[in-house]
């Protein structure tokens, strides 16, 4: 029975983590498991919430798992983080508007998260292991209106746009644009011409939603 219950927590990590256990060979990946059994009290029982609780654990877990690899609590955020965003109940509102960026109010939607790192994440693997912290990477991580859990890479302006959209109540696309120019230095024209346009193809990915037009 004791077999059997480390087995199934040990492959749902997996499954959970493929990027994490691809990085360990078998007793690396083993003594990790273990540890997380031996050492944390988990506060759930529903078996959903065992990769949240590995999370938890790895945010304090013994130093000599991030000797080598000192991305690994970021990254095992960021597989978790495609978990979460799969079973959420929220749902997006029905598509409103005409796709007029600058008129619209918009918002993000509920099935996004905006996402900052140290390193560059979605990039790790086998083959790609960096040793220091780099520039900021940016990630929306959001689920479409298919259900599937897609990403995306953002540049510094493109993250602080879909911050002042996700803290925006009933501001228009014309005023968060102007807002941003004004923060970034640069032209309101420039920044209405392009803003609007990237606004569209978000709202056309699901990742911001029309509120009111």
């Amino acid at each position: 029975y004791r077999e059997l219950f480390y087995n199934n927590i040990e492959g749902f990590l997996s499954n959970t983590f493929p990027v994490l256990r691809a990085l360990h060979d078998d007793e690396g990946w083993h003594d990790m498991v273990r540890d997380f059994f031996r050492q944390h009290h988990s506060q759930t029982p529903l078996f959903l919430e065992i990769p949240r609780e590995f999370l938890a654990w790895l945010e304090n877990a013994d130093s000599r798992y991030f000797a080598e690899m000192p991305f690994l609590y970021e990254l095992a955020h960021y597989e978790w983080v495609e978990l979460a965003l799969d079973v959420s109940e929220e749902e997006l509102p029905e598509p409103l508007g005409t796709g007029d960026m600058l008129t619209a109010v918009i918002q993000l939607s509920p099935l996004v998260w905006l996402l900052s790192y140290q390193f560059p994440v979605h990039l790790i693997g086998p083959g790609f292991r960096p040793a220091e912290a780099q520039e900021p990477t940016y990630l929306a991580v959001y689920r479409d209106r298919g259900d599937q859990v897609r990403f995306m890479e953002l540049n510094a302006a493109t993250a602080r746009l879909l911050e002042l959209v996700r803290d925006n109540t009933r501001s228009s696309g014309d005023a968060l644009l102007r807002r941003l120019a004004c923060e970034l230095n640069i032209a309101e024209d420039s920044a209405l011409a392009f803003g609007s346009d990237q606004l569209r193809q978000l709202w056309e990915q699901s990742v911001v939603v029309i509120t009111d037009q």
